[in-house]
């Protein structure tokens, strides 16, 4: 666990639905946090969370920020409805971490990058898989070159057709479909693992009746090609079908001598014959995940100069990069460069790995991650 030195930090999470459900949960079990305020539109669950919590509940957002200092803030809800609040809560000093996507677009992202920085804040997005025992498995083999000549990447994520709310379907609230929402944690794993791809080509449709109806529509299913080199490419398909709510996703990393594959609940090491050389369960582990996930960012704010913060916003630039020319080749029917939108905006972001590599990219500055984070 993390050293506080006694202190709790004093936080409030806006959101109580969605993946703020389990932040709050992670949040309310740790030793070192304190939860002061929460917030959600729907004042009848602010209430009853803050009753549980002993904490004052709110249902106005811009009340909660400037009624109030945090040490940080934790960011769930819709991110159309506290967009402005957001940026409030940076221009007073609060650090930040916010739950994927980072915003509703690459520019709106590179606007909150570039503000948290003149702010000096910790600003983070909540990627819990990165703490995960399967993905530190997976990007150990990765980074230690343990699968020589990587040269072929697959990732499938399949959504239940359950109903989403209203604005979900609309792009200008939601900024994209599942691409966007339920793909960003294997475009994230993507990235960490190999980098900003070279080129990007999409296709995106959704299951509205006709074509005009399809292009007022956050995307249902979706086609993206990734090359990283002539010697390595990468797809992931994504599809909204079915009628439960569950989601299963799979990646796939194919290479020379061995093939990884990390599932819902496995991590999987094959030989070229396909028999198994190394089994990992890691299933049921998101709450200690996220858990992880807060630890790193205290220390990042008690102790920032003996911690890397992992995720941090700017890094999460390269995942908004690739997304919006995902989007952008969709409409224009052809291939786009994520670096050229990188450009741009003047930013050159870090990315943070599990382990050291020697993979370069002009657009990246690799860093290690800590030793004293906790696996």
């Amino acid at each position: 666990m993390a050293k506080m030195n006694g202190k709790k930090l004093k936080t409030a999470i806006l959101g109580l639905e969605g993946q703020g459900r389990l932040l709050l949960e992670a949040a309310a079990n740790a030793d070192f946090l304190k939860i002061e305020a929460v917030a959600d539109k729907n004042s009848t669950l602010a209430q009853k969370t803050a009753a549980e919590l002993n904490c004052t509940a709110y249902d106005d957002y811009r009340s909660l920020i400037i009624q109030n200092h945090f040490d940080w803030l934790i960011v769930a809800a819709p991110r159309h409805r506290c967009d402005k609040y957001v940026k409030d809560a940076i221009e007073r000093k609060f650090n930040i971490l916010v739950v994927p996507p980072l915003a509703g677009n690459f520019e709106e992202a590179a606007d909150l990058v570039r503000l948290a920085e003149e702010q000096d804040i910790k600003f983070a997005v909540a990627n819990p898989h990165r703490f995960t025992k399967g993905t530190l498995a997976l990007q150990s083999f990765v980074t230690e070159k343990r699968i020589d000549h990587v040269f072929f990447l697959t990732a499938a994520c399949t959504i239940g057709n359950a109903p989403l709310p209203p604005w979900r379907s609309d792009p200008k609230l939601a900024g994209g479909g599942v691409l966007m929402h339920e793909c960003y944690d294997i475009i994230d794993l993507i990235i960490s693992c190999f980098g900003v791809p070279e080129l990007v080509y999409s296709l995106n449709t959704s299951n509205a009746p006709d074509r005009k109806q399809r292009l007022y529509r956050t995307e249902d299913a979706a086609l993206l090609a990734m090359k990283f080199s002539d010697a390595f490419v990468a797809n992931i398909v994504a599809v909204r079908a079915g009628v439960t709510e569950a989601q299963t996703k799979l990646v796939k990393i194919c290479g020379k001598n061995k093939n990884l594959t990390l599932s819902g609940r496995d991590f999987i090491v094959t030989d070229e014959s396909g028999k198994t050389i190394e089994r990992l369960r890691y299933g049921g582990d998101e709450l200690s995940a996220m858990t992880k996930l807060l630890e790193n960012f205290a220390l990042c704010i008690t102790s920032p100069d003996n911690n890397v913060l992992r995720s941090c916003a700017a890094e999460n630039l390269n995942n908004m990069a690739v997304i919006e020319a995902a989007y952008l080749s969709a409409r224009t029917g052809f291939c786009e460069e994520p670096a050229r939108i990188l450009q741009m905006a003047k930013v050159e972001p870090k990315i943070t790995l599990a382990g050291p590599t020697t993979m370069k990219n002009p657009h990246l500055t690799y860093r290690p991650t800590p030793d004293n984070i906790s696996i």
